[in-house]
């Protein structure tokens, strides 16, 4: 009885010397515009300006075990019509509460701020620019002939980002020339914005504008213009048994790294994710995570998302396909011709959808020196040498490098035709 009575006083006694603080305290989350619904963990729960009391432990340490504590991470996600979703972190853990005798009492997480305040961007303002797709059925920019490994990275490495966000690093490229990175959802998730550092060891600021939790793909955007961005091949262009490349940022490894193999599957998954998924040879571990999966002709065929780990088993890559990519760049691209077999899209939301021509010619399109930027009616569509299958009427042919006079002719494309054309590219 005198043991349970000291007990009790010695419970006292640290009551009062840390008190349990139990009072209640606000989060308040605004967005600019306001009216932005916020969902916590999934749940809608309010619009901005919102605030909702949660127990002083969720923001505050604990001090004793009788306090109350957050058991598991917090995400807001807020979303208004028009304008691109942010989806934050919260919290910041997970922490271990251990007493002073060294008694594990479990993990905790806090809220990393009492006021969260997102300015929310337009649609119409992020997702600008030009992005490339490659579907079935013939090439409209065809590299000829196909890339040797040390070509095809040469080509797609300035468009490949290293992305590190505050709880860890992954990869990404560019989609358009206008800044828009495609990633894996799992490297973006609870972020506001990532540091993207590119090749020539340039860092940029890139927010995060989109997350796709069930389907593992995330978007972000630096600002800027005229970055060096990926075509993406339609699943229907895959084939098993060709060869892919890896380019991602691999841990413990020289940055920027590239890997080979061959497509081993297209298919499902095997543990049921969701989407279309290529198996392949080629090196895939943590921090290739949102990379790109090349074919030889530099196009990017998947997302280097997962690897399967298991006794006995190796050469167990996934990446999620380019189409399921693309089927996220639609909804905010709905006019970027998904229709028209091989067409370099012209991704301006809202516009209207060109017709589809009425015949293509071929023109056969060479550099002197070799690997000039071929730019087909303004816009940015390859290296030389190149094959462009071309819509008859007329078109504006410019190729450039660097340090060279710009070379540029007006052409008439016929149904039918093809026409084979060298730039001889002076110095300036």
């Amino acid at each position: 009885m005198k043991f349970a009575l000291k007990l009790s006083l010695i419970a006292l006694a640290w009551l009062l010397a840390y008190p349990v603080r139990a009072v209640a305290e606000e989060l308040e989350i605004t967005s600019n515009p306001s009216g932005a619904t916020v969902e916590i963990d999934g749940v809608a729960v309010g619009t901005t300006p919102f605030q909702k009391d949660f127990p002083g432990g969720y923001f505050h340490k604990t001090k004793t075990v009788f306090g109350v504590r957050l058991g598991h991470p917090m995400i807001v996600r807020i979303n208004l019509q028009g304008y691109a979703t942010k989806e934050i972190l919260l919290t910041e853990g997970p922490m271990n509460w251990v007493d002073l005798k060294g008694h594990n009492f479990g993990e905790y997480w806090l809220l990393k701020t009492n006021h969260l305040h997102v300015d929310l961007e337009p649609i119409s303002e992020v997702f600008t620019g030009t992005f490339g797709v490659k579907l079935a059925g013939g090439t409209t920019v065809e590299f000829e002939p196909k890339l040797s490994v040390e070509a095809l990275v040469a080509q797609a490495k300035p468009a490949v980002v290293r992305l590190t966000g505050s709880d860890g690093s992954g990869s990404g490229f560019f989609v358009t020339d206008s800044g828009v990175l495609a990633t894996n959802a799992h490297v973006a998730r609870g972020e506001q914005s990532l540091i993207a550092l590119l090749p020539d060891g340039q860092q940029l600021d890139a927010k995060v504008v989109y997350v796709d939790s069930d389907i593992d793909i995330a978007l972000a955007k630096v600002e800027g213009r005229g970055f060096p961005h990926l075509t993406l091949a339609d699943i229907s262009t895959v084939h098993q048994g060709e060869n892919v490349l890896a380019i991602g940022n691999p841990g413990h490894s020289i940055p920027f790294s590239a890997t080979k193999g061959i497509v081993s599957a297209v298919g499902k998954h095997p543990h049921g994710v969701p989407g279309t998924w290529i198996q392949t040879d080629a090196s895939i571990n943590p921090g290739n995570s949102g990379g790109p999966l090349l074919n030889s002709r530099g196009e990017v065929v998947g997302i280097n998302t997962n690897k399967i780990i298991a006794e006995g088993y190796t050469g167990l890559n996934f990446a999620l396909s380019a189409s399921d990519l693309l089927a996220v760049l639609h909804r905010f691209y709905p006019n970027a011709l998904p229709q028209v077999s091989n067409a370099k899209a012209t991704a301006e939301p809202g516009g209207e959808t060109p017709a589809v021509p009425e015949g293509y010619g071929t023109v056969n399109i060479g550099s002197d020196p070799d690997g000039a930027e071929i730019f087909l009616d303004e816009k940015f569509v390859g290296n030389a040498p190149a094959k462009l299958r071309l819509p008859v009427g007329a078109h504006t042919l410019t190729l450039k490098c660097k340090d060279c006079v710009e070379w540029k002719r007006d052409i008439q494309v016929l149904k039918g035709s093809q026409v084979n054309l060298k730039a001889e590219l002076d110095g300036e």
